[in-house]
């Protein structure tokens, strides 16, 4: 009997173990800024840095990998080349779980944006145009960017007001 006993107390231990080791690896994976956080996210998500929200600084969002998307925007003349982390891709390492997202502006300016969005139509949330962090007073640090000119529906004005400039926190709902 303590045989089995024991075998089944150390089977629970490692499950224990296992599922909140995983748990603590998710939220370790975010890492912790190491400079001032340029990004807050809560609401509904899983994986926490800090509190009940995960922040990152400009390193932090750079590391997830960035991708660059060439379009044309009303706020621009001409083309432009916008670098960012994949919208899918943040919320998937947030273990984001709502519906949408609201974007929330430095300006207080906010918008709400479909989860279904980011698989779909694939935005970024840019830090870098031309080659180049944007400022704030050029609609840095952070602007969420659709490749408007990938579909017609795109170039709307559904999408372009999806599209926050100086996001500095993005609330899962």
């Amino acid at each position: 009997m303590t045989n089995t006993l024991s075998t089944w107390a150390g089977a629970a231990a490692l499950a224990y173990a296992g599922f909140f080791g995983a748990q603590v690896a998710r939220a370790d994976s975010l890492g912790t800024p190491t400079d001032k956080p340029i990004l807050t996210i809560s609401g509904e998500i899983t994986n926490k840095n800090v509190g009940d929200t995960a922040q990152f600084d400009r390193a932090m969002l750079e590391k997830m990998g960035m991708v660059t998307i060439e379009t044309t925007t009303p706020w621009y003349k001409g083309p432009m080349k916008f670098e960012g982390v994949p919208m899918e891709k943040l919320m998937a390492d947030v273990g984001a779980k709502g519906q949408h997202v609201v974007a929330y502006a430095l300006n207080d300016y906010t918008t709400e944006i479909p989860m279904e969005d980011f698989s779909k139509h694939h935005p970024i949330l840019a830090l870098k145009r031309n080659g180049e962090y944007m400022p704030v007073k050029d609609k840095g640090p952070l602007f969420v960017v659709y490749p408007y000119d990938s579909e017609a529906e795109l170039k709307s004005q559904i999408f372009y007001s999806r599209s926050a400039w100086q996001v500095a926190r993005l609330v899962v709902k």
